[in-house]
């Protein structure tokens, strides 16, 4: 897991870890810890602390393939908010 600074629209997360043989973005809030899903419009995970709506995690599902068909990425949270590729770029380098 690489320490990392990724926004995407009012999220800040500070780890990544990318499964490049599955295509999914892992990104973190502070060290991974548990947490309770719940799958976006999109498709991805949102991890949110145990009991409450602060989201703690999320899982970007198809990543380098969404960015290489979109450009950016989408994700309802609770509100759309969107990423460049240029903007995900260090936590998918961070394999």
């Amino acid at each position: 897991m690489e320490a990392v600074n990724i926004r995407i629209g009012p999220l800040t997360f500070d780890h990544a870890d990318y499964d490049a043989d599955g295509d999914v973005l892992y990104l973190h809030v502070g060290q991974p810890q548990p947490g309770e899903g719940e799958e976006t419009p999109e498709g991805h995970v949102l991890r949110f602390a145990p009991g409450t709506q602060e989201i703690v995690g999320l899982a970007v599902i198809n990543a380098r393939q969404v960015l290489n068909r979109d450009g950016r990425l989408t994700v309802t949270v609770p509100e759309t908010v969107e990423a460049t590729a240029d903007e995900l770029a260090p936590a998918l380098q961070a394999a």
